[in-house]
């Protein structure tokens, strides 16, 4: 996962959240971040070649950590992103379902600490303005509610496009 869940919920602003709302909200804003790129933030020197076997990753690379997300890729029924959640010398087992398969490339993904920033950004956005969203002003005497237009100039996925500026650096052609 982009962030850590457990230093999400540490944070003032959902001390009170809903763990797996956060981590399917976590999950959302790291695939959207990965296709508005174009960058699997793959960390390809940290990569290893494994079978499944019995739902369990057969192989071992000295870099994969537990809470670590791996990506797992040239498989003809696996790929895609998965959080490791327990590690040996011999067997990685990931969340979710990982289904048998004699080849599966697997790879470290590691974000910048500036876009997990950007992240947290984009979850205390969503938490506190995503009802208000689309309202330019608002006036309490004589109620007033003024809104603009939300185009591909002031929003992207549904997000600001101020709150994205963060993944500029990271967005990488598409051919």
């Amino acid at each position: 996962m982009v962030v850590d869940i457990e230093k999400l919920l540490s944070m003032k602003e959902f001390k009170d959240g809903d763990k797996d709302t956060l981590s399917q909200k976590l999950k959302a804003v790291e695939n959207l971040i990965r296709s508005y790129t174009n960058n699997n933030f793959q960390n390809r020197t940290m990569r290893i070649n494994a079978p499944v076997v019995n739902g369990i990753i057969q192989g071992h690379c000295p870099y994969f950590r537990e809470g670590d997300t791996i990506q797992v890729s040239n498989s003809k029924v696996n790929n895609g992103l998965y959080g490791i959640t327990a590690i040996s010398e011999t067997e990685i087992k990931v969340e979710g379902e990982i289904y048998d398969f004699p080849v599966n490339t697997i790879t470290k993904v590691v974000y910048p600490p500036d876009v997990q920033k950007g992240v947290l950004d984009l979850m205390i956005w969503e938490k506190n303005n995503r009802e208000k969203v689309g309202i330019k002003s608002e006036t309490l005497s004589r109620h007033s509610v003024t809104y603009y237009d939300q185009d591909s100039s002031n929003q992207v996925m549904g997000y600001p496009v101020s709150l994205l500026g963060f993944l500029k650096p990271y967005v990488k052609p598409r051919f």
